[in-house]
């Protein structure tokens, strides 16, 4: 098959998930033709090399700012320049089908790249959109209209199990009939549990769109030094010259690739992180234990991290707040995240629903 995947670029989140179903839709000996943008775009070069076609094509505006307010105002302000985008994307994916015999579609929150035609897969986690307050009236308004705007696709494929999962009210216990097209296929990481010695206390891993990502790149350099122990931090920036400052006790990687993250993440004791959900699935697989600093002004991070933390499974601080000595303390006094099933099963069930066939 050849096979269109397209990924949201928002962060780093989906661009590294989707990494592992790439692969195994290229080691079953598909063509697979990615379409992203940004640091998502670069990730996905880097680590895919010459074994995918790339195409460029700009994702929907991101307009985060300092407060969380201004998200929430730019963000309803730029809902013309959203729809526009999905017409964009809409009209790229026709034209590639035809053009380079595009046989199936995944899309990963992209919501302009499905088409009635062509068999499209949506995977998505966020069936219902966390909205400050939670006004009961005004989720299920949206998730109908996701539900319409996700409807050329033949499945949506939720990376989650069913029942004990994850993502908590963000994809289960739904308000509307999803006709039978929701397909849970249990998490997905790239990144593989090892036994191996943990000789790094913490490893601070600093994401998502700017301009938060520098805020807390900043908040972590300024506090960094105050930890006790061996200390690893990612600071995500994967343009321009990887860098890597190391006084003995505390490293500072400019970037770290695929393969180091998971070499650190077994090693760490203690994860400090935002609470995206391809993070959540990463530290399930690996069963880490975290300090969770949710993106500000993103409601879904936000969900997450008092949900796990209500839960008792992992402790959760706001970005204004973060004291990393006294809130890793406390993080440590947490479990973790239960066992769920690996990735290993959910790969071979993507690709029996996508391609037919199990790996």
């Amino acid at each position: 098959m050849n096979v269109l995947f397209a990924v949201h670029d928002w962060g780093l989140g989906h661009a590294t998930r989707d990494l592992v179903l790439i692969r195994a839709l290229l080691s079953a000996g598909h063509a697979v033709h990615v379409m992203s943008h940004g640091r998502a775009l670069h990730v996905l070069r880097d680590e895919l090399g010459s074994s995918a076609e790339f195409t460029d094509i700009r994702d929907i505006p991101k307009p985060l700012g300092r407060r969380a307010a201004t998200f929430y105002i730019k963000m309803s302000l730029s809902l013309p320049a959203v729809f526009s985008t999905f017409r964009r994307e809409r009209r790229f994916a026709r034209s590639l089908c035809r053009s380079e015999g595009i046989d199936c579609i995944v899309s990963d929150s992209r919501f302009g790249v499905a088409l009635p035609d062509v068999p499209s897969y949506h995977l998505f986690h966020s069936l219902r959109q966390i909205i400050p307050g939670r006004p009961r009236s005004l989720e299920c308004f949206v998730e109908a209209a996701q539900k319409h705007i996700l409807s050329p696709a033949r499945r949506i494929l939720i990376p989650d199990q069913r029942e004990r999962g994850l993502a908590g009210d963000l994809c289960h216990d739904m308000a509307c009939n999803w006709d039978g097209r929701l397909e849970y296929l249990g998490i997905i990481s790239s990144l593989r549990r090892r036994q191996v010695e943990q000789d790094v206390d913490y490893f601070i891993t600093v994401s998502g769109a700017e301009p938060q990502r520098t805020l807390f790149e900043e908040l972590v350099l300024e506090q960094v030094h105050g930890l006790k122990g061996r200390v690893v931090v990612a600071l995500g920036r994967p343009e321009g010259e990887r860098t890597v400052r190391d006084d003995g006790r505390v490293a500072i990687h400019s970037f770290m690739d695929r393969a180091a993250q998971e070499d650190i993440l077994n090693r760490a004791k203690l994860v400090v992180s935002r609470s995206g959900y391809t993070t959540l699935m990463e530290l399930a697989e690996l069963g880490r234990r975290a300090l969770l600093i949710p993106t500000v002004g993103q409601s879904e991070q936000e969900y997450l991290a008092a949900y796990h933390t209500r839960m008792g499974h992992l402790y959760s601080v706001k970005q204004s707040a973060l004291d990393l000595a006294r809130d890793t303390a406390i993080a440590e006094t947490y479990p973790g995240l239960p066992v769920t099933q690996g990735t290993d099963l959910s790969v071979a069930r993507f690709l029996e629903v996508v391609t037919g066939r199990a790996a």
